[in-house]
């Protein structure tokens, strides 16, 4: 028997636009928009701007507008409406019923997208719990096959009501057991991460706005093979690799999951088993997408994602930016924006493709993790030559002097090398 494939879900995308926004914002937040329906994987065949002058509170927007998109769904067979906004329940339900079709609002779309991106068992744990969560709010007055229960009496509350508790109920008792199946994941790496602490090396995690470049530049730093596409959420799952830095140490590089604008509070709050990772880091590297003409915007959906998970720079958090893809501006943007990165410690311009830039952006890297280290003279004799191997392998040596007596050092630490240090050889460090 010859399996056929499912056709495509014919998908329109409305992005209501108030009147705040401008022309070109709501432009780039319908693209975006596409861009999310496209990595879900529909076929797009229509994408709308609507302008807004109220919210109504039944169908979210006006009445004839709704009338206009109701004969375009129905002559273009569309099935699915994507709505670039936060919908109530009843505002879903009641664009379902005129429009005839599956309508879904920006949450629903993101969580859609995790749904098909999870592929560790953790992964579809955070996107299930966040989903349950979603869908519990969407009970409210749906179940109308149940229209003719009615209570008896007047202290019932009327069509349905029963059916609703129960589901909701139900619900309820999968999100509790998927909150303890997280707990014990969360605790799996909590000790890891302990163990990663008590380890020499030092963790720098790459966070930015989903499609920033963070997978192609974690891949060519680390060699790490992670999917990076031209897609939006290429990425789902933490990755950790060894960053060899410039003087021959070494760290350990996390690649995140990309934040997006107006993330779920759902989607945050499940995912913060993996998100503890940012948290734990010794270093941020946040990549921006200057090709963008909402980076800047981006960047502070970003700042305000990593404050809500008590990260970043607002919480003693070293941060470094990457300004990716300067390879895609003009002669002109390119050179002013290399100028106004020129001297900087926290920016750094690159691109990718071209490596431009990834040289200073390693000694950047260094450079931040050493600011916290401790730097120390140490006197080695002959008989401890292994230390002074340990002390090239471990840390950044400063300067060496060959004496009499052996060499004289000045080595810099990061403070869980200089703990074990101080710990096994105090007497060969002077004061």
């Amino acid at each position: 028997m010859i399996e056929r494939e499912q056709p495509l879900e014919r998908a329109l995308v409305v992005h209501p636009v108030s009147g705040r926004e401008s022309a070109q914002t709501s432009r780039y937040k319908l693209e975006e928009a596409c861009g999310l329906a496209e990595a879900l994987g529909v076929a797009l065949i229509e994408a709308q701007s609507i302008a807004l002058r109220e919210i109504k509170a039944a169908t979210f927007l006006g009445g004839g507008k709704v009338e206009e998109l109701a004969e375009l769904i129905a002559a273009h067979d569309i099935s699915l409406v994507i709505v670039n906004a936060a919908l109530a329940p009843i505002q879903q339900r009641n664009l379902e019923r005129l429009w005839k079709a599956k309508v879904i609002d920006r949450t629903g779309l993101i969580l859609e997208i995790f749904a098909l991106r999870a592929r560790t068992k953790e992964g579809r744990l955070q996107v299930e719990l966040a989903r349950l969560a979603y869908e519990r709010s969407r009970l409210v007055r749906t179940w109308t096959h149940l229209e003719r229960q009615r209570g008896g009496q007047g202290f019932l509350a009327g069509p349905g009501e029963t059916q609703i508790e129960a589901d909701r109920r139900m619900l309820g008792d999968k999100i509790t057991r998927l909150k303890a199946e997280l707990e014990k994941v969360r605790q799996t790496r909590a000790v890891q991460r302990h163990k990663r602490e008590r380890a020499p090396e030092r963790i720098v995690a790459l966070v930015g706005y989903t499609n920033a470049g963070k997978s192609t530049l974690f891949n060519l730093l680390t060699k790490g093979g992670v999917l990076a596409r031209d897609m939006l959420f290429a990425t789902l799952e933490t990755t950790n690799r060894i960053l060899p830095l410039p003087s021959g140490g070494q760290a350990v590089m996390s690649d995140t999951v990309g934040f997006i604008s107006d993330l779920p509070t759902d989607l945050i709050e499940a995912f913060q088993a993996t998100l503890e990772e940012v948290k734990q880091a010794d270093l941020l590297v946040h990549v921006r997408d200057m090709a963008d003409p909402l980076s800047e915007l981006h960047r502070q959906d970003v700042l305000a994602v990593l404050d809500t998970i008590g990260a970043g720079p607002h919480h003693d958090q070293d941060v470094v930016e990457v300004w990716n893809k300067i390879d895609l501006l003009d002669a002109d943007t390119r050179a002013h924006m290399l100028e106004a990165a020129a001297g900087s410690e926290q920016v750094f311009p690159v691109s990718c493709t071209n490596r431009q830039g990834i040289d200073a952006l390693m000694s950047g890297i260094e450079t931040a993790l050493s600011k916290k280290d401790t730097i120390l003279e140490i006197h080695i004799g002959p008989k401890d030559m292994q230390v002074r191997a340990w002390l090239h392998q471990n840390g950044q040596v400063l300067a060496e002097n060959l004496e009499d007596s052996g060499y004289s050092m000045r080595v810099s630490l990061p403070h869980v090398a200089a703990g074990k240090l101080l710990s096994r050889h105090a007497d060969l460090v002077r004061i």
